[in-house]
Formats: C-alpha cells, structure tokens, sequence
C-alpha cells in the first residue's frame, strides 16, 4: 500500500487542513520534503539517522505535518493536520523517525512518531465522503502496529556525501 497525503479540506477537529491517503503511488499531492526538525538545521543530501526528530513539508501547500491532542473526525484517534505558512510552523511539527539501523534507508519502511504525543503517524482506513470522497484518514495511534508502516515510493534522492561513506566503510571493519 501506498498512504500519499493530500492538504485539502478543513477538518472537523481543530480546523486545520486535514491531510489524507491515497493507494495510487503516483499522486502528485502526495509530495513531502524532509527537513531539520523545528529551529534545527539539515543540510540538503544529509542521511537521516533513525531517531532523528525531523519536519515534513508538504510540497503543494508549503504546510508541515503536523500533530497535537485534538481527535480526529472520523476514527477518533489523534488528528494529523498541515499547518503553518511556507514550511514555518511550531514544535508540534517535528516527528521521529523510528527504523532499524543507523540511518533512513529509501527501499525500508519506516514509522514516524510525533515528537511531543508520542503517536505514530497512521491510516487505519476510514474514508471520506464529499469533498474528498476515498481519501483515507490519516492521524496518530497511541501504539504502534502494522498501520504505522510508511515507505517512499519516489521522489528525488540526494546521494549521500563522502563523509557518510567513509563512516559506513570504517562501521563494517
């Protein structure tokens, strides 16, 4: 399965734009781009380690990911929304990444947990109705389970610097 998230319709929650999943991979709405955690630095083509606090933007609307302790309209679980302006936003913008090894491979799925709640990012399947009629229902589990998977499905990929080949080199000997 491929979750996309889409920044349309308001939520019935706190307001915010509400962000949805979708199965097709190629869905243009479904762009994020990875950036530093809130007030933190990540240089472009930088690995992301696992357990690094990171930012996703979504490309379309310029709003990140965000999450804090509202429900969420239609399974009541916590509710994920995009919000801020041109990528700024607050604390409550910054999630985990939570994978195995040291660093964020593309082809390995991955979790995302929110910083500040502890949810995972997830789609359990409820759908909306009009305007967004399909569009699943994308908000945060308190645990983690087979709903919390993501993996990137394309994109644009930064090769990784020499520095990080040298470390991963000297971490086989």
């Amino acid at each position: 399965r491929r979750p996309g998230a889409h920044g349309r319709s308001p939520s019935a929650g706190s307001g915010q734009q509400s962000v949805t999943g979708v199965a097709a991979a190629d869905d243009g709405n479904s762009y994020w781009r990875v950036r530093g955690r809130t007030a933190a630095e990540c240089r472009r083509g930088t690995p992301v380690r696992c357990g690094q606090p990171i930012r996703l933007t979504h490309l379309g609307t310029g709003r990140n990911l965000h999450s804090h302790r509202f429900a969420s309209p239609l399974s009541g679980n916590q509710e994920v929304s995009a919000f801020g302006e041109a990528g700024e936003g607050d604390y409550l913008d910054d999630w985990t990444v939570v994978c195995s090894g040291t660093y964020w491979v593309r082809d390995d799925e991955v979790r995302f947990q929110h910083t500040s709640t502890d949810v995972f990012l997830s789609v359990t399947g409820e759908q909306y109705g009009r305007p967004i009629h399909g569009q699943k229902e994308v908000h945060g589990m308190a645990t983690s389970s087979q709903n919390n998977y993501w993996k990137v499905m394309e994109g644009i990929f930064m090769q990784p610097s020499e520095a990080f080949k040298v470390e991963q080199y000297h971490a086989e000997l």
